[in-house]
Protein backbone atom coordinates (compact mmCIF):
# COMPACT_ATOMS: atom_id res chain seq x y z
CA UNK A 1 0.00 0.00 0.00
CA UNK A 2 1.14 3.50 -0.71
CA UNK A 3 0.12 7.08 -0.01
CA UNK A 4 -3.03 7.99 -1.92
CA UNK A 5 -4.40 4.42 -1.93
CA UNK A 6 -7.76 3.65 -0.38
CA UNK A 7 -6.98 2.01 2.96
CA UNK A 8 -8.01 -1.64 2.93
CA UNK A 9 -10.75 -2.33 5.41
CA UNK A 10 -10.19 -4.70 8.31
CA UNK A 11 -11.66 -5.68 11.63
CA UNK A 12 -9.48 -6.63 14.60
CA UNK A 13 -10.23 -7.17 18.27
CA UNK A 14 -8.90 -4.56 20.71
CA UNK A 15 -7.45 -4.98 24.17
CA UNK A 16 -10.92 -4.14 25.58
CA UNK A 17 -12.23 -7.18 23.64
CA UNK A 18 -14.36 -5.10 21.27
CA UNK A 19 -13.99 -5.37 17.50
CA UNK A 20 -12.66 -2.33 15.66
CA UNK A 21 -13.51 -1.93 11.96
CA UNK A 22 -11.49 0.66 10.05
CA UNK A 23 -14.38 1.57 7.71
CA UNK A 24 -16.54 2.61 10.68
CA UNK A 25 -14.50 5.85 10.88
CA UNK A 26 -14.88 6.80 7.20
CA UNK A 27 -16.46 10.21 6.82
CA UNK A 28 -16.15 10.83 10.56
CA UNK A 29 -12.55 10.71 11.79
CA UNK A 30 -8.96 10.38 10.69
CA UNK A 31 -7.26 7.19 11.83
CA UNK A 32 -3.65 6.60 12.86
CA UNK A 33 -2.45 3.00 12.63
CA UNK A 34 0.83 2.37 14.46
CA UNK A 35 2.26 -1.05 13.63
CA UNK A 36 4.97 -2.52 15.82
CA UNK A 37 6.57 -5.98 16.06
CA UNK A 38 5.49 -7.29 19.48
CA UNK A 39 5.11 -6.36 23.16
CA UNK A 40 7.73 -8.90 24.27
CA UNK A 41 10.75 -9.60 22.11
CA UNK A 42 13.89 -11.41 23.12
CA UNK A 43 15.97 -8.22 23.07
CA UNK A 44 13.09 -5.80 23.59
CA UNK A 45 10.88 -6.34 26.66
CA UNK A 46 7.58 -4.53 27.26
CA UNK A 47 9.28 -1.68 29.12
CA UNK A 48 11.40 -0.88 26.06
CA UNK A 49 8.33 -1.06 23.79
CA UNK A 50 6.58 1.34 26.17
CA UNK A 51 9.55 3.72 26.14
CA UNK A 52 9.44 3.72 22.35
CA UNK A 53 5.74 4.63 22.48
CA UNK A 54 6.08 7.35 25.14
CA UNK A 55 6.30 10.26 22.68
CA UNK A 56 3.18 9.06 20.90
CA UNK A 57 1.44 8.63 24.25
CA UNK A 58 2.41 12.21 25.19
CA UNK A 59 1.06 13.45 21.84
CA UNK A 60 -2.19 11.48 22.17
CA UNK A 61 -4.30 14.39 23.54
CA UNK A 62 -3.21 16.53 20.56
CA UNK A 63 -3.98 13.64 18.21
CA UNK A 64 -7.51 13.42 19.65
CA UNK A 65 -7.88 17.22 19.20
CA UNK A 66 -7.38 16.65 15.47
CA UNK A 67 -10.55 14.51 15.32
CA UNK A 68 -8.48 11.35 14.98
CA UNK A 69 -8.34 7.90 16.53
CA UNK A 70 -5.05 6.11 17.12
CA UNK A 71 -4.59 2.34 17.27
CA UNK A 72 -1.45 0.33 17.92
CA UNK A 73 -1.37 -2.99 16.07
CA UNK A 74 0.84 -6.04 16.56
CA UNK A 75 0.61 -9.82 16.36
CA UNK A 76 0.15 -10.08 20.15
CA UNK A 77 -2.96 -11.81 21.48
CA UNK A 78 -5.85 -9.81 22.91
CA UNK A 79 -4.82 -11.01 26.38
CA UNK A 80 -1.21 -9.84 25.86
CA UNK A 81 -2.48 -6.48 24.56
CA UNK A 82 -4.76 -6.15 27.58
CA UNK A 83 -1.86 -6.78 29.99
CA UNK A 84 0.47 -4.37 28.19
CA UNK A 85 -2.07 -1.52 28.05
CA UNK A 86 -3.02 -2.05 31.71
CA UNK A 87 0.56 -2.36 32.99
CA UNK A 88 1.72 0.82 31.24
CA UNK A 89 -1.58 2.75 31.37
CA UNK A 90 -1.61 3.31 27.61
CA UNK A 91 -4.53 5.63 26.71
CA UNK A 92 -5.32 4.21 23.26
CA UNK A 93 -6.46 0.80 22.07
CA UNK A 94 -4.09 -1.93 20.95
CA UNK A 95 -5.41 -4.25 18.28
CA UNK A 96 -4.54 -7.93 18.01
CA UNK A 97 -3.59 -9.36 14.61
CA UNK A 98 -2.56 -12.91 15.53
CA UNK A 99 -3.08 -14.21 12.00
CA UNK A 100 -0.81 -11.39 10.73
CA UNK A 101 -3.07 -10.51 7.79
CA UNK A 102 -3.42 -6.77 8.53
CA UNK A 103 0.23 -6.40 9.56
CA UNK A 104 1.31 -8.10 6.33
CA UNK A 105 -1.04 -6.01 4.17
CA UNK A 106 -0.06 -2.65 5.66
CA UNK A 107 3.34 -2.76 7.33
CA UNK A 108 4.83 -5.88 5.85
CA UNK A 109 6.52 -8.57 7.88
CA UNK A 110 10.17 -8.90 8.81
CA UNK A 111 12.15 -12.15 8.57
CA UNK A 112 10.84 -13.23 11.99
CA UNK A 113 7.24 -12.83 10.79
CA UNK A 114 6.58 -9.72 12.88
CA UNK A 115 5.14 -6.41 11.67
CA UNK A 116 7.67 -3.85 10.53
CA UNK A 117 7.49 -0.71 12.63
CA UNK A 118 5.47 1.82 10.62
CA UNK A 119 2.60 4.27 10.93
CA UNK A 120 -0.23 4.89 8.47
CA UNK A 121 -2.43 7.97 8.65
CA UNK A 122 -5.82 7.50 7.01
CA UNK A 123 -7.84 10.61 6.18
CA UNK A 124 -11.60 11.00 6.68
CA UNK A 125 -12.21 9.80 3.12
CA UNK A 126 -10.47 6.50 3.84
CA UNK A 127 -7.32 7.27 1.85
CA UNK A 128 -3.80 6.75 3.12
CA UNK A 129 -2.55 10.32 3.57
CA UNK A 130 0.89 9.54 5.01
CA UNK A 131 3.11 6.55 5.72
CA UNK A 132 6.04 6.66 8.14
CA UNK A 133 8.45 3.74 7.72
CA UNK A 134 11.69 5.10 9.21
CA UNK A 135 10.40 6.10 12.62
CA UNK A 136 12.37 8.34 14.95
CA UNK A 137 10.77 7.44 18.29
CA UNK A 138 11.74 10.77 19.89
CA UNK A 139 9.80 12.88 17.37
CA UNK A 140 7.18 10.50 16.04
CA UNK A 141 4.30 11.77 18.19
CA UNK A 142 4.86 15.30 16.94
CA UNK A 143 5.17 14.06 13.34
CA UNK A 144 1.75 12.43 13.66
CA UNK A 145 0.20 15.62 15.10
CA UNK A 146 1.71 17.80 12.36
CA UNK A 147 0.48 15.46 9.63
CA UNK A 148 -3.03 15.40 11.10
CA UNK A 149 -3.05 19.20 11.33
CA UNK A 150 -2.07 19.44 7.67
CA UNK A 151 -5.16 17.39 6.74
CA UNK A 152 -7.58 19.93 8.28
Amino acid sequence: MKEGDIASDFELVANDERPVRLSSFKGQKKVVLCFYPKNHLFACPSKKVFQMAEETIKAYPKIKEQNAELFAISIDTVEDQKKFVSEYNVPYLHLSDTNKSVCKLYAGLNLAGLAKRSTFIVDKDGKIAKIFRDINVESHGQQIVETLQSLN
